[in-house]
């Protein structure tokens, strides 16, 4: 008897521990984007071809993000290019929100934030909280729309201090098969 008194006490103490199997999957708004993806780039670099995957990491704490673009020489960019970037998106329960760490082989990282997926529009928006290696001011967003089930869209902005955005990059992806 006194066994059982002790366990409804410990788990109406826990709630986390009562809800085990009634838990919202947090990555729900997210699921769509785990796997492979490839597309097309446009924008300050001119065009190009991107890679990305996005998987779980750390035993599901995490969506890890690998992103490859490659820019052939052309006019707007005489030498061509290819930027590599990785980041981690988390879930942080206690401001409710997701949080977006992106490091660039350029040095740069950007901290995004975003308080909920618009589960109608399927747009996903974050927008900077702080980004390293560069002058105060400048803010970033990305902006993901979900066009069907294999193909999404992204556009990266940039703002200058006390400027508006304006569009960097745009992305096409299309899932690998």
């Amino acid at each position: 008897m006194m066994i059982r008194i002790l366990l409804v006490l410990l788990l109406a103490a826990s709630p986390s521990l009562a809800q085990t199997g009634n838990k919202p999957d947090v990555w729900e708004p997210f699921r769509y984007f785990i796997g492979a993806w490839e597309g097309t780039s446009k924008g300050q670099f001119g065009e190009g071809t991107v890679e990305r995957e996005y998987k779980f990491a750390l035993n599901g704490a995490f969506i890890e993000v690998k992103n490859k673009s490659v820019y052939k020489p052309q006019e707007k960019n005489k030498t061509g290019e290819v930027h590599e970037d990785a980041g981690f998106i988390s879930y942080d329960r206690l401001k409710k929100k997701y949080v977006f760490r992106q490091f660039h082989i350029e040095g740069f990282v950007n901290q995004y934030a975003l308080d909920k997926p618009a589960a109608v529009s399927k747009a996903y928006g974050f927008q900077s909280e702080s980004i390293e290696n560069i002058p105060d001011g400048w803010r970033a967003k990305e902006t993901y729309k979900i066009i069907s089930n294999d193909e999404f869209v992204e556009v990266f902005e940039l703002a200058a201090p006390g400027k508006d955005f304006e569009v960097y990059v745009e992305n096409r992806f299309k899932r690998k098969r």
